[in-house]
């Protein structure tokens, strides 16, 4: 079975799409997905996304990671997608509805409303997600938020000295996070964020659509910053746009690569 696909990238995290709303196409394996996101014998990516029909939006989208598993939310997908849908849509997620509209520059997505209690992150037991009691080497007291996915957020003087490619797969898999856990490490200047990522099952990548609203939120909170604020990744920057008791709206670009298909069986 020939199946095309839509490789995009929003500042450089970059996914294969694949579009099922109309051709159904087999069931998706995490052995598939992994097998197609691997940059050496596959196509290549951070995250595969899969769309698909849905009862309760315009349509459903379904994301792995290149690890093959799936998760719950994307932020920089979510744009690739209003690009590649073309028009505004409600957007069914493992994580709850979201609503994209392509812009002239990207895309404007409203992630929805975050979530701080313990058990919604979350964690293993309960503790207070605004500043936790818990350390890892010089990273200590993050915030932890959900923002259709789960975060840890940590403030640092200088984002770039934290080793994150040693600190991110421990902090990862720690037993306080039963469903493991994406860590962010940033820092502020000039009311502007300075952010990396480590994603949940992906590692390093150039940016997280879902981190930067992390984060966002989280110095929000901590009175940090003020809303709207950008924040800066290695691949660019995002506006992110947040008040206590609304939603979350992202807004920044997203790009199509290129456009190609593949044999179903040679990655199954």
């Amino acid at each position: 079975m020939r199946v095309p696909f839509i490789k995009m990238h929003g500042l450089g995290n970059d996914f294969i799409i694949l579009d099922a709303r109309e051709a159904q196409l087999p069931d998706l394996s995490e052995q598939t997905a992994a097998a197609l996101a691997n940059r050496r014998t596959g196509i290549g990516c951070d995250q595969l996304i899969l769309l698909e029909t849905s009862d309760a939006a315009d349509f459903r989208m379904r994301i792995f990671n290149s690890d093959g598993s799936e998760v719950e939310a994307c932020g920089n997908a979510s744009r690739a997608v209003a690009l590649m849908h073309g028009e505004r849509a409600c957007v069914e997620t493992d994580g709850g509805i979201i609503t994209l509209s392509p812009t002239n520059s990207g895309a404007r997505v409203d992630m929805g409303e975050p979530a701080f209690e313990w058990d919604a992150i979350p964690l293993d037991y309960a503790m207070d997600t605004a500043a936790m009691p818990v350390s890892w080497e010089m990273l200590a007291n993050p915030s932890a938020v959900n923002v259709g996915n789960p975060h840890v957020v940590f403030f640092v003087p200088d984002c770039e000295a934290v080793p994150l490619d040693r600190l991110g797969p421990e902090i990862e898999h720690d037993p306080l996070f039963p469903e493991r856990i994406n860590v962010n490490v940033a820092d502020v200047r000039d009311g502007a964020i300075n952010l990396r990522v480590w994603e949940r099952g992906a590692g390093l990548t150039r940016a997280c659509g879902t981190g930067a609203c992390a984060t966002a939120v989280a110095a929000l909170k901590r009175g940090l910053v003020t809303s709207p604020v950008t924040v800066n990744l290695p691949g660019g920057a995002l506006t992110i746009e947040w008040s206590e008791g609304s939603t979350i709206v992202m807004e920044g670009p997203a790009t199509e690569a290129f456009r190609g298909s593949f044999e179903w069986a040679d990655y199954a």
